[in-house]
């Protein structure tokens, strides 16, 4: 065994020893002995542990890929998950200041996707291990919120019900304000007997929901999620923040971002997650690509009280973004693309945008390069919020606010 020196973290939260050799689950000043796979050594040794260095709480965690970073403690997570957003910026020329790091607690994740297989037993539901086939079971995980845990045996008997003999499907589970939602990917094709049998399965454990392959099976109970003064019943599998912490910090950022804008532009706007609690003092225009997203915002809009207008668009922003021209007369945009960025919207907004973008993403490279753009055209980064609703994950989500003084005459 060979001796090595973890100089820094990765981003994917390996430690990163001179060769480079990749080291899972060290902290830099760590010295570690080991055999190296290539350029992995997958089973280190830690010789001299880093005064970061912690227990992990949850007794899965040698074996499950849910989580990377338990073995440190909490104020390391957050300062490297800072300097995380502080690198990705400076690799586009850019300081911007970092007012804060807001952490979801433990046992808060209310959406998560495990994998179910079929055993000579019954089935096996939990997370994979890291670059692994194998499924780690989860019954103390202290990442999910206690619903989810306690919904196991329910994805057990749908997994031993649905999954072929080889296959391995995809659980999308959701806690809702009804129960838990749960959208299957990778099971067999329905047919009228596997379809009594999920209904029956899901009635029993409680289930509010059940979708298969995004067909809804069951809707014992709408799925609502409160977004701000409304109450949205997403489409199986869409898209919600991770945790409702983490929701809340977001909105509460870009609430502040906008300020007493009272026209606002929403791009990606997705199910309303920010457009609904900006409703109560603005008029919105949500755009987002996924028309069955939009209408289940539209639903909750209209249901709502004391809400104030909101409009809706269908479409791709990647592939037709709104025009310079189409952004006149917003005090305020709004954006939360994916992770692969906005760049052409991004462009956009550059060339005509309003005085004022809240920026959401969950992709430090991408939003960095994406800013360079907008600090080209004149902007200036404010603050940025960086935001932990993945806990121990090399997952990094920030917000920010963006302005600038002279806007073009249009």
């Amino acid at each position: 065994m060979d001796t090595y020196t973890i100089e820094r973290l990765g981003r994917h939260g390996d430690g990163i020893a001179p060769g480079p050799v990749y080291v899972p689950r060290t902290l830099p000043g760590e010295t570690v002995s080991g055999t190296v796979e290539g350029d992995r050594i997958p089973a280190p040794r830690i010789v001299t542990p880093a005064a970061e260095r912690v227990s992990p709480r949850c007794r899965h965690y040698k074996g499950c890929g849910g989580c990377h970073l338990m073995h440190a403690d909490d104020a390391f997570v957050s300062g490297w998950k800072a300097d995380v957003v502080r690198t990705a910026l400076a690799a586009q020329g850019i300081e911007a200041g970092i007012r804060g790091v807001t952490t979801s607690p433990p046992n808060s994740r209310r959406r998560a996707t495990l994998s179910g297989r079929r055993t000579k037993k019954g089935a096996l539901v939990g997370f994979h291990g890291r670059a692994s086939g194998t499924i780690t079971e989860i019954p103390d995980c202290h990442l999910l919120e206690p619903a989810l845990i306690d919904a196991l045996p329910a994805l057990e008997a749908i997994t031993e019900a649905g999954a072929s003999r080889k296959g391995e499907l995809d659980l999308a589970v959701t806690l809702s304000e009804a129960g838990v939602d749960l959208e299957v990917r990778g099971g067999k094709p329905l047919d009228p007997t596997l379809t009594v049998e999920l209904t029956r399965l899901a009635g029993h454990h409680g289930l509010a929901r059940l979708s298969w392959e995004g067909e809804v099976i069951l809707t014992a109970r709408p799925p609502v999620q409160r977004l701000g003064a409304a109450q949205v019943v997403p489409p199986p599998g869409g898209f919600l923040q991770a945790t409702a912490h983490g929701q809340a910090a977001l909105t509460d950022a870009v609430r502040q971002a906008v300020g007493g804008a009272r026209h606002v532009i929403d791009l990606f706007a997705g199910c309303g997650t920010f457009t609904l609690p900006l409703a109560e003092t603005a008029e919105i225009r949500a755009v987002e690509g996924e028309a069955a997203m939009l209408a289940a915002l539209d639903r909750g809009w209209r249901h709502a009280q004391g809400l104030r207008r909101v409009t809706t668009e269908t479409r791709d922003l990647f592939r037709r973004p709104l025009m310079a021209d189409e952004l006149k007369g917003y005090e305020a945009a709004v954006m939360d693309p994916p992770r692969a960025g906005a760049e052409a919207q991004t462009a956009e907004l550059a060339a005509g945008g309003p005085p004022v973008i809240a920026a959401v993403s969950c992709n430090p490279a991408t939003f960095a390069r994406d800013a360079r753009l907008l600090v080209d055209a004149g902007y200036r980064i404010d603050w940025i919020e960086v935001v932990d609703q993945f806990r121990w994950s090399p997952h990094v989500e920030l917000a920010a606010r963006l302005s600038r003084d002279h806007i073009a005459a249009r």
